[in-house]
């Protein structure tokens, strides 16, 4: 079986959960129209949350992601990855780093940049090419942001605008990080901590205070 389509630890394709949230979303007579019924699945059935616990593993694991109802990009990407292995679609996540210019106060201030590295979306194959899917923002998120929600069709690759419905400048690729097939959670904790020591250490002791 190829890589892309077996479970991994965490694009955790068989966890029965998953397994159960494939088959029910994933809608369609091709391949390409279930991925695509997969991707609105994510998109708007889990919530856009980047306020998390970035040293717990769980937040990039798929079927936690599907448990909590709500993840970031990484986590969000992971569970459409899983998704789509479990309904025999090739899948992989990918990498990049962004700068987003219109990045929230609160966001800014916590993370102490408008630089967003390792940002996360799934590929997937489709009609024999791999091509990008981001399922990050929720529409609801989108429509309060005004923010252009992205679409995807199984053909062309769905990344972020770079302007939002107003003009204004949005998303900016900056490097591109590579597809892997499974998420490098140790390799992305350990950036994430260099990079965002205050909301590294926010999500954690958020985490000791929930459960003290």
């Amino acid at each position: 079986m190829s890589e892309f389509l077996a479970a991994a630890e965490y694009i955790d394709s068989a966890h029965p959960a998953v397994v159960a949230f494939s088959k029910k979303h994933a809608k369609g007579d091709t391949p390409l129209e279930r991925a695509v019924s997969l991707y609105y699945a994510v998109r708007d059935g889990i919530r856009y949350n980047p306020f998390l616990d970035f040293s717990d593993r769980e937040t990039y694991r798929a079927s936690a992601v599907l448990a909590a109802e709500q993840g970031f990009c990484i986590g969000k990407a992971a569970l459409l990855a899983a998704a789509a292995r479990a309904a025999g679609i090739e899948a992989r996540v990918g990498f990049a780093d962004v700068k987003n210019h219109l990045t929230t106060p609160r966001l800014a201030e916590t993370m102490g940049s408008d630089l967003f590295i390792y940002h996360g979306y799934a590929d997937l194959r489709l009609e024999g090419n791999w091509v990008k899917a981001t399922p990050a923002f929720n529409l609801a998120l989108c429509r309060r942001f005004r923010v252009k929600p992205l679409e995807f069709d199984g053909r062309s690759d769905s990344v972020f605008h770079a302007f939002d419905e107003d003009d204004r400048r949005h998303m900016e690729y900056l490097r591109d990080r590579g597809r892997y097939a499974d998420v490098p959670v140790a390799e992305i904790q350990r950036a994430f901590e260099e990079t965002y020591p205050k909301l590294f250490k926010l999500g954690r002791d958020t985490a000791k205070e929930t459960f003290a």
